[in-house]
């Protein structure tokens, strides 16, 4: 798998040693049936090799559809997950024993847009003690503001809505709200003023999951070549995990959602930042999980399956990060994008299971900005 850079263990490549008896030729009788069955001992182990060699690839090789749709969310409780979603007008909760299920629920109506506000987008499920909460986007155009809703259990019954009052009152959509270093935080896409042909990454502290407190602060601006070509300049759809070494990571989508440059990148909290100060967050040098190689990592390469692959859910049990993965095998992740083959566009796009591994020692590089210029931590690969 070319795109891939799947890397096997000495004890995939050799899954079964001969004996020396049967590898050492000048001890054998070279006539007759010993050295035909010598051939075939030979043959069959390097048949097995090649069969796991082969079994590591294919278990990993092609997505799974979900459904159609965009901007999945989801979390574990218990055995069970449970996903969000909206059509525009309602949002809906579906649950499964299994990630590939969701889709065969035929879902709740947890919340409908009585107020006509329109456009309810991008749905983000999550729990806090034994609370189920539930922060959508809601409004057209400059009108759009973030909105919770909460439930004593993830299929509801769900309250009213409650617009949050975050800090501006500006442009919001794509919010998620997490636990980190003993303070609730809230980090969403938005617009500096009243307009804007810029969408960044705002985070906030929150008193508690229904209200934000100080101000907002930018820790991601759509600047670098890679996350620019289209217009509005998007960074959008933020997911928050910590890795193995309990450092904090913002992952997030960069470019617009309407194209196939559409992308995940990576923000990296250095160890011991604060959440708040834009230069303790370092960014991926280019995509992780992308269809464009022209703008990916260096060392990661494009899609050969996906288009425009993004604003991804990591599935988190009860959707809390201090619940984040760790380990050095594949973890399921899931995300949108649109099968290759077919027009890039809102009404193609799909959900989609993959699969990601924590890349350890790797590094981020800045210029012209304070502190370090590069960062060296954990990273992504992400898998289709």
């Amino acid at each position: 798998m070319k795109n891939h850079d799947l890397e096997i263990n000495e004890s995939d490549r050799m899954i079964t040693r001969p004996s020396s008896e049967n590898t050492s030729i000048t001890k054998m009788n070279t006539s007759g049936m010993s050295y035909n069955k010598f051939l075939l001992r030979a043959y069959i182990a390097n048949f097995v090799a090649i069969v796991v060699m082969l079994s590591v690839f294919v278990d990993f090789a092609v997505t799974t559809r979900i459904t159609g749709g965009s901007d999945p969310s989801i979390m574990r409780v218990g055995d069970t997950y449970y996903s969000t979603g909206s059509d525009g007008t309602s949002v809906y909760v579906h649950s499964s024993s299994t990630l590939e299920g969701l889709a065969a629920d035929s879902g709740h109506k947890v919340w409908s847009d009585n107020a006509g506000r329109g456009e309810v987008w991008a749905p983000e499920i999550t729990m806090e003690g034994s609370n189920t909460y539930i922060y959508f986007s809601a409004g057209t155009g400059a009108n759009h503001r973030m909105y919770v809703i909460s439930a004593p259990t993830p299929l509801g019954p769900y309250s009213s809505e409650q617009k949050l009052a975050l800090p501006d009152d500006r442009w919001a959509i794509d919010g998620t709200f997490f636990n980190y270093g003993g303070q609730r935080w809230f980090v969403w896409s938005g617009w500096a003023g009243a307009s804007s042909s810029e969408q960044n990454l705002y985070i906030c502290r929150m008193s508690d999951p229904r209200t934000p407190t100080g101000a907002r602060y930018v820790i991601s601006q759509p600047r670098e070549g890679w996350e620019q070509g289209d217009s509005p300049l998007v960074n959008e759809g933020p997911e928050a995990i910590i890795d193995p070494n309990g450092q904090l990571h913002i992952v997030y989508s960069a470019n617009g959602s309407w194209g196939n440059k559409y992308c995940l990148a990576d923000l990296r909290l250095r160890t011991g930042g604060d959440p708040t100060y834009a230069w303790d967050w370092y960014k991926s040098n280019g995509c992780l999980f992308g269809s464009h190689q022209d703008r990916m990592m260096s060392g990661w390469d494009a899609t050969l399956y996906i288009d425009g692959p993004g604003h991804n859910t990591f599935a988190l049990v009860n959707g809390d990060i201090s619940n984040s993965p760790g380990g050095s095998s594949r973890i399921p992740f899931v995300f949108h994008g649109v099968e290759k083959g077919t027009p890039y566009s809102w009404g193609n796009r799909v959900i989609f299971t993959g699969s990601f591994a924590w890349w350890g020692k790797t590094t981020y590089s800045r210029k012209n900005a304070p502190g370090d210029t590069s960062n060296q931590g954990f990273s992504f690969k992400f898998f289709e």
